[in-house]
C-alpha cells in the first residue's frame, strides 16, 4: 500500500486544517486507516483511526472533540479535519493503514507538516 498525505501547512491557533491521504496499491475498503503525529523531540503518537466501513472511529483524548477522521472509499482517501488547533498540535502528521485482522499499523505515508502559530 502506498500512502500519500498532503494538506499540512501553517495556521494560527484556533484555526483549522484538513489533511488528506490518498491510498493506492490494494483494496482500500479492507484497510483500517489512521493518523499519527510526531512533534520535535517527542515520540510518535496516535491521533485517530477509522474502520474500513467508516462507521467506527477512535480518537486520542488530546484531539477528541476537535479532530474528525473520515474516509471516502470511492476515492481511496482518508481525511483528518482539524479544528480549534492548538500550539501543541504542531507536528508531522503521518497517514497509516493496517489490515482489519492486524492490531499493528504497518503501512506508512511520508508525513505532512502542520505548524500552529500563536
Amino acid at each position: 500500500v502506498q500512502l500519500q498525505a498532503y494538506g499540512g501547512g501553517l495556521v494560527q491557533a484556533g484555526g483549522y486544517l484538513r489533511l488528506s491521504c490518498a491510498a493506492s496499491g490494494r483494496t482500500f475498503n479492507n484497510l483500517v486507516m489512521g493518523w499519527f503525529r510526531q512533534a520535535p523531540g517527542k515520540e510518535r503518537e496516535f491521533v485517530a483511526d477509522i474502520w474500513w466501513s467508516g462507521d467506527s472511529t477512535y480518537y486520542a483524548n488530546s484531539v477528541k472533540g476537535r479532530f474528525t477522521i473520515s474516509r471516502d472509499n470511492a476515492k481511496n482517501t482518508v481525511y483528518l479535519q482539524m479544528d480549534s488547533l492548538k500550539l501543541e498540535d504542531s507536528a508531522v502528521y503521518y497517514c497509516t493503514a493496517r489490515d482489519t485482522s492486524s492490531a499493528v499499523f504497518h503501512y506508512w505515508g511520508q508525513g505532512t507538516l502542520v505548524t500552529v502559530s500563536s
